[in-house]
């Protein structure tokens, strides 16, 4: 698959965590990518990527959803060091299009997958 060039990231923050799947960039969606660089762009701020594509077996490790979007490369983390870039990153991600918002203290999570209810936002209590 045709990956979308990416002026803000480096293919190697798009790998499975686990590191033994081999899962990573070549796994992710290309439509996810374009509007996270996008994203990334407008906001003005760096974005940490913490999780990306996740295999299975990182994915029930971390306690992700059974279903996540993470999985099929969907979804991202970003980092949010700061009350004022979480700020930055979630208004710049409802103006390129993210449906699918989750707000935790110190990320936030990212995704346009179809296959999910859209136009949702949560906050991860920790």
């Amino acid at each position: 698959m045709t990956q979308t060039y990416l002026e803000y990231f480096k293919p190697e923050e798009f790998s499975c965590s686990c590191g033994e799947c081999g899962m990573g960039y070549e796994d992710m969606k290309t439509m996810l990518l374009s509007m996270l660089n996008t994203a990334r762009a407008r906001a003005g701020v760096p974005f940490a990527v913490t999780s990306s594509i996740r295999c299975q077996k990182h994915n029930e490790k971390v306690g992700g959803s059974l279903n996540s979007a993470h999985l099929r490369g969907w979804a991202v983390d970003i980092a949010t060091p700061t009350s004022q870039i979480r700020h930055r990153l979630v208004k710049s991600a409802l103006d390129v299009g993210f449906h699918r918002i989750g707000i935790a203290s110190t990320f936030v999570h990212l995704d346009c997958d179809p296959s999910l209810a859209g136009r949702s936002m949560w906050v991860y209590h920790t």
